[in-house]
């Protein structure tokens, strides 16, 4: 929220904000006055950031919509941010992903991708794999196998997606431009701002 200063009455969208959280701070941070819509393709989580809605006591200016955020069903130009939460590596077409965050920006709007890559820490960087269990699981004994796929899967994807300059030069390739990125908790996740 401090580097994207969202600002009060700005319509917002959301990708993959099925579980409401990052749709919740920013309606939070806009003192509920503007719209926000949160997108995803799957139903149940869906359901959950409706049900923390219902609990927080959110009214009509979060809407949450069933969609592809490769063929996002809103109109162009609306977005004064469109933002996506660590799930742009789960799109099956980065770029369409991308090109359709871009097309529902509006001019001068902010396009923002919170997403997990490799550290650049030396020691870390060479062992991402523990990193994860480090950062997801706080006792993995617990853990029952099939949760232990899970926790597996985040490095396997993380290691296999463009990150850093490549990320943001893949940005750049659907029209943003200022295109800036902070690692966050020594690398393991990054923050990409680029402008329409």
């Amino acid at each position: 929220m401090k580097k994207l200063e969202p600002r009060t009455g700005e319509p917002i969208s959301g990708c993959l904000h099925g579980d409401g959280d990052l749709a919740i701070a920013f309606q939070r941070a806009t003192g509920g006055k503007s719209e926000i819509v949160a997108a995803d393709f799957c139903r149940e989580m869906l359901e959950i950031g409706r049900r923390k809605q219902a609990r927080a006591g959110i009214g009509g200016e979060l809407t949450f919509i069933e969609a592809d955020a490769q063929h996002l069903p809103l109109e162009s130009d609306r977005f004064a941010i469109v933002s996506v939460a660590f799930g742009l590596r789960n799109v099956a077409d980065t770029d369409r992903g991308l090109a359709e965050m871009a097309r529902v920006c509006r001019p001068g709007g902010q396009v923002a991708i919170l997403e997990f890559s490799t550290p650049r820490v030396a020691a870390a960087a060479g062992d991402l794999p523990a990193l994860f269990p480090i950062c997801f699981a706080a006792d993995w004994a617990a853990l029952c196998e099939e949760q232990i796929g899970a926790y597996e899967y985040l490095p396997a994807t993380v290691a296999q997606f463009p990150d850093g300059e490549a990320l943001a030069e893949r940005m750049r390739s659907v029209g943003l431009k200022n295109v800036k990125h902070w690692p966050l908790t020594f690398g393991i996740a990054t923050l990409y701002v680029g402008r329409k």
